[in-house]
């Protein structure tokens, strides 16, 4: 099965994450999240596949995030609202994003990628 790995390619976690999915044989196609940053449409489903909240989604330690103090508007807007700020920059977006036909994984922690493995 082949992944969509959604990335910045100059972070460090992605840089990681792209590491571990070549070394493991993890077939993917990597999209830039900036240059192509994912649509309403594509976070509200990529949300509903992977059963985690929306503020899951956030790049929370992201420099914009805090310019634009999102956490307060994060803890009380509805999900339309929110879904309209994540579309409009990839650098307010968690990131790596690997999605699958059934799951999504959000960040890279090792641990869960495990499951790639299967």
């Amino acid at each position: 099965m082949k992944y969509l790995f959604v990335n910045y390619p100059k972070c460090s976690t992605c840089i990681k994450a792209r590491k571990w999915l070549e070394e493991n044989g993890v077939e993917f196609e990597s999209r830039h999240i900036v240059e192509n940053n994912p649509t309403k449409e594509e976070l509200k489903k990529w949300i509903d596949l992977s059963g985690q909240p929306i503020k899951r989604f956030f790049n929370t330690s992201g420099i914009l995030y805090r310019e634009m103090n999102l956490k307060e508007r994060v803890a009380k807007d509805s999900e339309d609202e929110l879904l309209d700020i994540l579309s409009t920059n990839g650098m307010l977006v968690k990131r790596p994003l690997l999605i699958g036909k059934d799951m999504v994984l959000i960040g890279f922690k090792e641990k869960e990628w495990e499951i790639l493995k299967k």
